[in-house]
């Protein structure tokens, strides 16, 4: 099982970057909320999905990114230069915390949910999934938890109750671009 941190600190194909967090706790929303911002990568990250292949990493994109309290799933929104969503990207997870230096991280669980900005979904890496429990990389247990997290998701994207879609565009706007995360010049 893979530990990823909300920093991205080994990245090396981001060269300069910006990294800011905070806790928020609302009646919407508890947990930490991250946003990494792009300045400069020696190349961009192209990812294809179905018949549709997006540029979800380049100069100028921020990705907006959901530690929920208590949950199971991690949520990144990925932004373009003009600030438009170009992705939801949904990991499930087996734990998540906070470094001693204040980054959340969270323990891969190898199934990912993708939300297009068209409305299509994809549910990924289930062959990675069954590989990490084949290597008993993963329990049982936690092969369980990674696909009821994932169901569970769907069916919620599915019925319109998911709710980080909006919550994202408008944290987006709200918190970073007119509030607290705003870069101070």
């Amino acid at each position: 099982m893979k530990r990823k941190f909300g920093d991205r600190a080994n990245w090396r194909r981001i060269s300069r970057r910006r990294f800011t967090c905070r806790y928020v706790e609302t009646k919407r929303f508890t947990g930490y909320i991250t946003l990494y911002t792009i300045y400069n990568l020696k190349e961009p990250l192209w990812k294809t999905y179905g018949s549709h292949t997006y540029r979800i990493a380049d100069k100028g994109y921020s990705w907006l990114q959901y530690y929920p309290k208590n949950s199971h799933y991690i949520v990144t929104a990925m932004f373009d230069e003009k600030q438009e969503i170009i992705q939801w990207y949904i990991d499930t997870c087996k734990t998540q915390g906070v470094t001693e230096q204040g980054v959340p991280w969270f323990d891969d669980l190898y199934l990912d949910v993708v939300v297009l900005r068209n409305g299509e979904v994809f549910l990924l890496d289930e062959d990675e999934l069954d590989d990490a429990l084949n290597r008993k990389d993963i329990t049982n247990v936690d092969y369980e938890l990674a696909v009821s997290t994932a169901k569970q998701l769907l069916d919620e994207i599915d019925a319109h109750h998911f709710p980080y879609f909006l919550m994202s565009i408008e944290h987006r706007k709200q918190l970073f671009e007119n509030g607290e995360f705003r870069r101070n010049s």
